[in-house]
């Protein structure tokens, strides 16, 4: 339509098959509003114009919100915040363009009993419905990221688009346009960022493991340290016949060396250093892994796929697994391996002072109070000679496996087998914070005096002075002189859903 058309005016519409068809369409919707108007609905006088009220200025979109996120799942975090996303592009495009194309005068509230009217009647134009959009925004964002989310949400959110209709304030039309074009800001969004269910890691190389019905045959050890009671119950539903051990962290590489010795698959719950150790006692033992997320991160399960015991458990029970690569690091005092990420410079100081104020505040609070203080200490860079060529280096990642999206964290990796380790480089030089802000906001192959980034199969760090901090799937541990990091390519099979399959 163009601008300033007024649909209580057919004549304004150029054509006469235009202006008939007009013409019918407002006396349908017209008679819609009152056969709406003047029928009786049961139940609803005491609830839709509250319903109505809540939903001013997206309340309570964003109560729903918090309280679908504060079940602390992942997928219904992320439902949580595509919902709110959608939400404020849906309200964006109304209020710009929808309301200001179309001059749509408000309904008569004649037909419209006393009772269900609102108390402050809207005074922008009538077409679309932002109440309508705003609800099938957030309701279609939840759903795209969680259909089961979507389902609970979708009743509440057709409930505030028909209080419109119901409270006399809207056309119907007005609110099917707006529920129209809220449904295509969520995809649109959906198009700018994928949901993680689009984005799909490669099931290769297939690993032949054994199926374990009801979780028979693994062996599961829980560092109760992480929080992990909820989900060692989760397991335990999902999988009956499973032995669950629980143990204190020092506890834990002495309880999975104890259960590789009985296990036809060795389990594990518990943040990134957990899962590390279990892999290193799964590689030792040729035995599958099974991983189960229980810390803050979780970036090795997540990247697998794996969010909770009814992924992990239909991995299991249906025999599905791949091989993944395992990152290796050998230095003058010893060797590791590491599922997620190796690191220099200023990120082992941030792991350390995260573990420092991890239990009084929390796990993500303590992040962002580390990351603050670290960046704005006075430190010197680590010096380091880099595949023969010595420099200053703030910040030295390699991750196993090609990270996409990086961030002030690590993004995500879709193939966990590419044999490769994706190194980021932040040279070092005045201004170290801005940096490494300005590495976290670059692509992942830009190169410039600040930083670089590039894939390889192999890396050799040498001139390391004594009590240089390394970090690995976030344990730290000191080095001295050479470094080698290599690909240790499809070396852990491990159990992951497999929806191809």
């Amino acid at each position: 339509m163009s601008p300033d058309v007024d649909l209580t005016t057919p004549d304004h519409t150029p054509g006469n098959g235009g202006r008939a068809a007009l013409t019918r369409l407002l006396a349908a919707d017209a008679w819609m509003f009152r056969a709406a108007a003047g029928r009786r609905w049961p139940g609803a006088e005491p609830v839709l114009p509250r319903l109505s009220r809540s939903a001013n200025h997206g309340v309570l979109w964003f109560a729903t919100a918090a309280a679908v996120a504060a079940t602390r799942t992942p997928r219904a975090r992320r439902a949580a915040v595509r919902g709110l996303a959608s939400l404020g592009l849906a309200s964006l495009t109304v209020n710009t363009l929808g309301k200001w194309s179309v001059r749509r005068p408000r309904p008569a509230l004649d037909p419209v009993p006393l009772v269900r009217r609102l108390g402050r009647q809207p005074i922008t134009t009538s077409f679309p419905s932002g109440h309508a959009a705003s609800a099938a925004a957030f309701a279609t964002g939840v759903a795209l990221e969680s259909p089961g989310w979507g389902a609970a949400v979708a009743p509440l959110a057709f409930s505030v688009a028909a209080s419109r209709v119901y409270t006399g304030v809207h056309f119907p039309s007005d609110v099917v346009a707006g529920a129209a074009l809220g449904a295509g800001a969520a995809f649109a969004v959906r198009a700018l960022v994928p949901a993680r269910a689009q984005v799909v890691p490669p099931a290769r190389p297939r690993a032949d493991v054994p199926a374990l019905p009801e979780g028979e045959g693994l062996v599961l050890v829980a560092n109760n340290a992480s929080g992990t009671a909820e989900r060692a119950r989760a397991l335990r539903d999902t999988l009956p016949k499973a032995e669950v051990v629980e143990c204190a962290p020092d506890e834990v590489p002495a309880a999975l060396e104890e259960a590789a010795g009985r296990a036809r698959v060795l389990g594990v719950c518990g943040g990134d250093g957990t899962v590390n150790t279990a892999a290193e006692v799964a590689l030792r033992h040729g035995l599958p892994l099974a991983v189960l997320p229980g810390g803050t991160l979780n970036h090795f399960a997540y990247d697998l796929g794996v969010e909770d015991a009814r992924d992990l458990g239909r991995a299991l029970e249906q025999g599905h697994g791949v091989r993944v690569d395992v990152g290796r690091f050998s230095s003058a005092r010893g060797q590791g391996v590491f599922l997620n990420t190796f690191s220099l410079g200023v990120y082992p100081e941030l792991v350390r002072e995260r573990e420092r104020w991890t239990e009084r505040i929390g796990g993500w609070p303590a992040g962002v109070l580390a990351a603050v203080r670290v960046l704005r200490a006075d430190r010197h860079p680590v010096e380091a000679e880099v595949q023969g060529r010595r420099r200053p280096l703030w910040l030295l990642f390699a991750g196993n496996g090609t990270y996409h999206r990086m961030g002030l964290a690590p993004g995500r990796r879709i193939d966990l087998a590419d044999g490769m380790l994706d190194v980021r480089v932040v040279h070092g030089g005045r201004r170290p914070a801005l940096r490494l802000l300005s590495a976290a906001f670059a692509g992942p192959l830009t190169r410039s005096p600040a930083h670089a980034a590039v894939q390889l199969p192999r890396l050799r760090l040498d001139g390391l002075a004594p009590g240089t901090l390394l970090a690995y799937d976030g344990e730290v541990t000191e080095v001295e002189g050479e470094v080698r990091l290599e690909k240790l390519p499809g070396a852990l099979t491990v159990y992951r859903p497999l929806p191809d399959a």
